[in-house]
Order: C-alpha cells, then structure tokens, then sequence
C-alpha cells in the first residue's frame, strides 16, 4: 500500500512540476514578445516623414486583439482594423512632421461602405495641404476607387487593371435538389426576401431582378460620381467607357486619363523624394500605421464624459456570443453593464450584420429599449444591417449608414433541409409512430406536413407583423408605410435615407 502511495504522489509531483515549468515558459515566451514587440511600435515619427498606408490586408471593423505570444510564435495573422487606420490618417493630418501619405489599395479586401470611410478619410487628409501618392500592380476596381482621392496614381506598366462596373451573380439549386433528392423546404414572408429564392426557382423572379438591379445601381452611381469628382472627368464619359470595353490594360487607364503614369514601386518613391526635396540617396523615411498612431495618445484618464462603441458583427444567433457572432448573452449584459455605468453618456452600437435569429434580435432590441431610458443609444451601419441586423438597430435613437451600406430587409423565412429524395435513393425509407396527428413535427428524412407548414407560416407571419411594427414604432413611420418598404427587400444606405429606414 506504502508502495502505490509513494507511486502516486511522485506522478502527481512530476505532473505539477511540468507544469510549473511550461507556465514559467509560456510567461517568459510572452515577455520576450512584449520586449520584440513594444520598441518598434513607440518609434518616434521623424520629420519629413511619410504615412506608408499599405492596405492589401484583411480589414474589419474592429482593431485587432494584440497577443504576444502569437507574435512571438509567428501565428498572428496580419489585420488591420478600421478604426486604427482612421485614427493614423486623423493623426497624420495632425502631425506636421508627416508630410504625405504613399497608398497601396491593389486589392482592399475591406467592404465597400469601409473602403468609403478610409476614403472620406483621406479627403479630409488632403485639406490640410498634405500629398497622397498612390501605386498599385494590380489596381482593383474598388482599389482604384479609393485611388482615385490621390494627387497621383502610378500603375505597373504590365500590372491589372480593372474597371468594369458592377454585377450579381446568384445560383439556383431546384434542378439540382430534384436530381439527388437533397432540398431546402422554405417557408418565407416578402416577395423580396430573395435568399431562399435559389432553393425555390431555376430562375431569377422579376422581383428579385429588379431588387438587385436597384441596388447595383444605387452602388454604381456613388462609386461613379465620386470617381468623377476626384479625377475631373465626366459621369458619362465613365459609363461609356464601361459600355464601349475601352479599358483593358494599364495604357488604356493612362490614355483614359484614369491614372497619371506608368512605371513601379521605386518611380513613386523618386516621385515622393522630389516632392520632399530630398537630396539625392537619401531615404524616405516611412511612418506604419502603429508608428503614427502611437504620437498621439487616443486614451485620456481623466475625463469622465465618455462614449461607448459597441461591436456587432455577423451572423444573428441565439446564446452566448462572440466577436464573430452576435447572441443575446454577451451583448445584453454588455448593453446592461455600460446603461448603468455614469462615466457612459451614450452608446454607439455599430453593426454589420446580414441577420440571423429573429428571437435573439428581439431580445436585443428590447434591452435597446430599457438602455434608452437611461442614455442615448445610436447605431452605425457598417457594411450590412440586414434583417435581424436591422430589426436590432430599429429601436435606436437615431440611425446612420454610409451611402455604400447595405440595410433593410425587413422580411421573415424559414429554411428546412429535407433529405427525403435522397433517403429514398438509397433505399432508406423512414416509418413514423405518433400519439397525435403531426406530432413528428420537422424531420430532415420526411417531406414537411401540410399542418407543420400552416404552423410554421402563421408564425413567420407573426414574426414580420412585429419586426414591421417595431421598424413603424422606431422610425415613426406609418404601418402602411412600411409594408412598401419591407417585403424583405434590401436597400443601399443611399436609398434608405430617402425612405425614412
């Protein structure tokens, strides 16, 4: 017995001295990040210096969490978040030391209502009599549009360039469910709420056509015109450009007077150094993002008057909620928490969104409701409020979007997989037992019962009566005002100004 004691308690020594040693590892990993890490972010910026804004990078709303022992490790990937680059142009403006920015925006993966932000961003930059040269080997359409705010643009002279307007392109599935016996039952409310209509159809509805057209217009004209206006050309001349295929190549974006030259990286660079009348060999000295936002301090302890951002991005789900997903567990205790802290004298709760829940969405909005009484809540639309997105921001004291957001979609459905086709196929054929008639209920392996789809459509009809009431009592819009706007039909921040959304 003496014997298996001995035994255990060396195990159990053994065990907890590894891992004293492996958190003593961890933490000694993690101050050595801090140690690599921290110096070249407090860089003081040199004069004559340039904001080297290269944004071929993954952007989200949100800054990025900082972990050293990711960086240490080499797993951190490279993202960058909105509100850090509009704080380094904000501070770049500011600096005098700064004297321009080089832009990169080949291929900005951020959304089009963002890459407008970092735009609107840059124009202010330029007001305080600062350059902003841009260069690119592959020029995006959505790149060149952040481009174009540039005093110059250079393109590699066999680099990409694309300018081409914009299009939709949508699948549709019936043919395919018919054939292998896998299918999506759908119950929906909105002749608009187009994103079951694939499971429906083979078929684009004239509806859903004339819905997408709207929008892509909408979207077309603000890149358009705001192209225009930076490089002084005409709207129509623009479009028939487009229509006319006049350009394919960096020479035609040249010849078009779309860009300013041709040439590479180390052109612009030369081009910067004349600007800064610097000797010859001379370097330039570049500003990073982080360098430039560490001069000024964003946080001050001392004042006790503050605004609280709010983050809600992706899908609508019910639970608990992370930064990726929007549930009513962290957010209703963080909307809580901040309605009863007096240091917080309002709430911005920016929200990009295509929806989800209708449940969670609800529960959202009234604790929007109960924080209200308490202190202003606004919301910002980022690049999506659709939907459950927009039935959360209803409620709010006051709305904003960008012209480029995408909002609205006030509808309701319900999309059931059915694998019945399948099951049958392959010589699977499900029996059913019940006390009452359709207690069964959903099953994935049976075709949907009429009696569960009366069901389920009375209650989607519900859901769409309180979401439309919700949006009439929110927006102070009439009911029938809203069934013309709702429907599930989605609108362009443009758009939803002049509707009242």
């Amino acid at each position: 017995m003496n014997f298996f004691k001995n035994f255990l308690a060396s195990v159990l020594g053994t065990l907890t001295a590894i891992g004293l040693f492996f958190t003593f590892i961890l933490l000694l990993v993690s101050a050595t990040a801090s140690l690599i890490v921290s110096p070249s972010a407090t860089q003081p910026v040199k004069s004559n210096s340039v904001l080297d804004l290269i944004l071929n990078v993954p952007i989200i709303d949100r800054n990025p969490s900082f972990d050293e022992l990711e960086v240490i490790l080499g797993l951190n990937e490279e993202v960058l978040g909105l509100p850090e680059i509009l704080s380094a142009i904000e501070k770049a403006a500011q600096n005098s030391d700064i004297q321009g920015i080089r832009l990169r925006s080949d291929y900005i993966t951020a959304g089009c209502s963002q890459t407008r932000s970092i735009r609107n961003a840059l124009l202010k930059f330029k007001k305080q009599g600062k350059f902003i040269y841009s260069y690119a080997d592959i020029l995006s359409q959505k790149g060149y549009y952040l481009a174009s705010v540039a005093d110059s643009i250079f393109l590699n002279p066999v680099g990409v360039f694309e300018f081409k307007g914009l299009a939709s392109e949508v699948l549709y599935y019936k043919d395919f469910q018919d054939e292998y016996g896998v299918k999506m039952e759908v119950v929906r409310h909105g002749k608009y709420k187009s994103a079951v209509e694939p499971y429906l159809d083979n078929e684009m509805s004239a509806a859903n056509r004339f819905q997408i057209e709207s929008l892509l217009s909408s979207i077309w004209e603000t890149l358009r015109d705001e192209i225009a206006t930076a490089r002084n050309l005409n709207t129509q001349n623009l479009d028939l450009l487009i229509k006319e295929h006049k350009v394919s190549t960096p020479e035609d974006a040249f010849a078009e007077q779309l860009i300013d030259g041709l040439g590479y990286e180390k052109d612009i660079e030369n081009v910067i150094a004349t600007r800064l009348d610097q000797e010859e060999g001379e370097d330039i000295n570049f500003a990073s993002i982080s360098a430039v936002n560490q001069t000024i301090t964003d946080y001050n302890k001392e004042i006790k008057d503050r605004i609280a951002v709010v983050f809600a991005k992706g899908p609508i789900l019910y639970g608990e909620g992370s930064k990726n997903i929007i549930a009513q567990g962290v957010f209703v205790e963080a909307l809580e928490e901040l309605a009863d802290d007096d240091w917080i004298k309002a709430i911005v709760l920016r929200i990009d969104s295509p929806g989800g829940s209708a449940l969670t969405s609800e529960l959202l909005w009234k604790t929007i409701e109960e924080v209200k009484e308490k202190k202003p809540v606004l919301v910002s639309i980022g690049n999506v409020a659709a939907s459950g997105g927009y039935y959360i921001a209803a409620g709010a004291d006051q709305i904003f979007a960008d012209p480029l957001s995408i909002t609205g979609s006030i509808g309701v459905f319900a999309s059931l997989p059915n694998m019945s086709g399948l099951t049958e196929k392959m010589g699977i054929h499900p029996e059913t037992v019940e006390t009452h008639p359709d207690a069964l209920g959903y099953s994935i392996f049976q075709t949907l019962s009429e009696a569960f789809k009366v069901q389920t459509r009375k209650s989607i009809e519900s859901t769409y009566a309180t979401f439309k009431e919700r949006v009439s009592q929110g927006r102070d819009l009439t009911e029938s005002t809203v069934e013309n706007i709702a429907q599930g039909r989605v609108w362009t921040g443009k758009q939803a100004v002049e509707i009242g959304l």
